[in-house]
């Protein structure tokens, strides 16, 4: 693709510097490139086998079977709609391994939001989800969710930059007091 689009744009630079108009020139490349996955798509197969997908991906992986095989065994667990993410290994030996749900590289902010002891670990059941893209510094800002996951009486999981001290201490109070069942990461 990289060298589709080099080839494309120094074509169209010769053109330009020759007279042509820009313009005319964009929505011709514009029409072909839609003439090429116009055909691309009638000639796109779909891959619906368990074997087939392993010939595709081995030739992904260079040739190399294993990792073929290991993708297609990717593919079969998570369906079409899941994600897979392949990452480098410290071990001699490639592993498969289905996350349910969703995976942070984060985990908790604060020890007392453990809700097994046992695991060191914070789990809830269909809580309310609040993503925050910046940090909470307040417990203010959030007060309104709040309200709404007490008269729910469904637990509460903040996904935010950062809680600060004052929010934070807070919701530490809260869930040692057992009132709502929150979790910061």
């Amino acid at each position: 693709a990289t060298v589709l689009t080099r080839a494309i744009f120094s074509e169209g630079c010769k053109s330009v510097a020759a007279g042509m108009n820009p313009t005319d020139l964009r929505r011709g490349i514009q029409m072909a490139v839609d003439k090429v996955v116009e055909e691309l798509a009638k000639l796109s197969q779909d891959i619906d086998d368990k074997q087939k997908v392993a010939q595709v991906a081995t030739i992904s992986a260079n040739s190399e079977v294993e990792i073929g095989q290991l993708i297609s065994d990717a593919m079969e667990r998570v369906g079409k709609e899941g994600v897979i993410t392949v990452q480098d290994g410290k071990t001699l030996y490639n592993e498969l391994e289905v996350v349910e749900g969703m995976k942070f590289d984060r985990g908790y902010i604060s020890p007392y939001f453990v809700t097994d002891n046992k695991t060191q670990s914070c789990e809830m059941e269909n809580p309310y989800i609040l993503l925050v893209e910046k940090k909470v510094s307040s417990l203010q800002s959030i007060i309104p969710v709040l309200e709404v996951v007490v008269k729910q009486q469904r637990p509460l999981l903040i996904i935010a930059e950062d809680v600060e001290s004052e929010a934070l201490a807070a919701l530490v109070i809260n869930k040692i007091r057992g009132g709502v069942k929150v979790c910061a990461v």
